[in-house]
This record gives structure tokens, sequence and C-alpha cells, in this order.
């Protein structure tokens, strides 16, 4: 840990649950800054833009802002600006993200004299009914790429693991024969971005997550040390049967402090 500069911390499962701080999360958020590392929240969210993200957060006392947070729609719009500049695209997902989609042109769901390039898929919700993704499956075939901001299946809220938009994308891309284009977490081009943004090398940060595969595990794969906390979607199970070994695993993110100290769990 003594080349440690900043701390990529996912939010959902990590420092809150439901948008509510988990135990000593605000504690430890404001010892970590007050120690002088960097810090950013880097989150597949897609139902909150970042600043809306930022007041829920800061209003429950953690010391963030706007500027603090890389949401997995952020990404996006650079990826799209990068790889498909001025596409059309169809956008399924849960929430008004709009705000950080800046520059990605939107078709409207009732324009059917619009033919999208892309399929977007962000998060999952009541959005993803038969019909649209139908809709979806149908601009697939006529040759649309397909991008997704995440892979994950789930996650955790006060009333239970709920279902994930990973799942919907799996059917999708079995169907039409195609593979998403993964542009948030795990994708390599997203911890990249995150520590660019920072300014930091990779073997200078650490990422906090619950997920063992697209937080932990992928960090790693790009050179990132890995740090696993097991609260929100963490199952015993689920770390059981990854792919991998996280670097580090504690309780909670309460205790991030100590390991960064090099007293921590390992």
């Amino acid at each position: 840990m003594e080349s440690v500069r900043a701390v990529l911390i996912d939010i959902d499962g990590v420092l809150t649950v439901s948008w509510r701080p988990l135990p000593g999360a605000v504690e430890a958020l404001r010892e970590v800054r007050e120690a002088g590392f960097a810090v950013l929240l880097v989150t597949n969210t897609t139902s909150r833009t970042r600043a809306s993200i930022a007041g829920a957060l800061a209003e429950a006392g953690f010391p963030v802002s706007a500027g603090d947070i890389l949401t997995a729609p952020a990404a996006t719009a650079a990826y799209l600006a990068e790889h498909c500049p001025g596409a059309r695209c169809a956008l399924l997902n849960s929430g008004d993200i709009a705000e950080d989609l800046d520059g990605v042109t939107v078709v409207e769901v009732g324009d059917t004299g619009t033919v999208p390039e892309v399929v977007l898929v962000g998060g999952a919700g009541p959005e993803f009914g038969y019909a649209e993704l139908d809709r979806a499956f149908g601009h697939l075939q006529r040759g649309a790429r397909l991008v997704a901001m995440h892979r994950n299946l789930y996650w955790r809220t006060s009333e239970g693991l709920r279902l994930d938009s990973g799942a919907f994308l799996a059917g999708l891309e079995r169907a039409a024969r195609v593979e998403a284009e993964i542009t948030g977490k795990p994708s390599r081009a997203f911890f990249a971005s995150a520590l660019a943004l920072l300014g930091v090398g990779a073997h200078e940060a650490v990422m906090v997550g619950d997920d063992v595969e697209s937080d932990v595990l992928a960090a790693q794969r790009a050179g990132v040390t890995g740090v696993l906390v097991r609260t929100g979607k963490f199952q015993p199970e689920t770390l059981r049967d990854a792919d991998g070994t996280p670097d580090h695993v504690i309780d909670s993110f309460a205790d991030l402090p100590a390991l960064l100290r090099g007293s921590g769990q390992q």
C-alpha cells in the first residue's frame, strides 16, 4: 500500500444501500480524504446523473461533489464520441440520465422514421418489457451496434437483490448473435478513464467494490489493487466461484482506512 495515492470507490453496496449510508462509511471516507488520498467514486448506476448522485450523497453526509463521480453514462458518452460520433441511439434505460449523455443523439421511442445505428442499454427497470426488448432486437437484426453501460446481473436494495440489465443483455446478444461493447465496469477503458481523471498510474490506485468480478478482479486486470468488501451484493459463494482472487478482502468500507495504513485485514 506504500505507493497508493488514489482510491476508486463503488457507491451502491459499498458506501450506501438504497442511498442510505452503511455503518461507518461516511466517517471512513472523511478519514481517507483527510489522509491525503485522491478519491473518485466510480459507479455503474444508470438511474441518476452525477449531480443527482452527489446531491444524495452530500445530504447523507458524504464529502463529495459531482466532480468526484464517474458514472457509466458519462463514460458511455465519451466512448460514443470516440467510436461512433453522431450515431443515432435507441436508449433502453430506467431513469433520466440525459445530462450525463452529453452529445449523444437519442432516438425517441415513438420515432418510427429514424433508424438507430446503436442500441444503447443502461440499467434495468420497468422499461425493460417485452415490447421494448423486441424493438431493440429488431434494431440489432437490421445492423445496429449493441453498446451496454455494464453487465451487472443484479444489485442490492433495502428489500434484497434486484435483477439488472445484464440478464437481458445476455438474451439480446444470443438472440441477435452479436457481442455488446461494454463502456462501464468491468471494461478496461472505464478504469483507464478513472485513472486519467485522477492523474495517477494503475499501481498508485486501489479499487474498493462489492462485486468481485466487475469491480475488483476487473480492476486488478487493469493493474489496480483490488479490495473486496463483504457488504452490498457480496455473497460467499460468488467469491468462492470467482475467476480470480482479490488482493484484499475487508468486512466493510469502514475498514479501509486501517488497510491503507497497512494494518487492515488481508
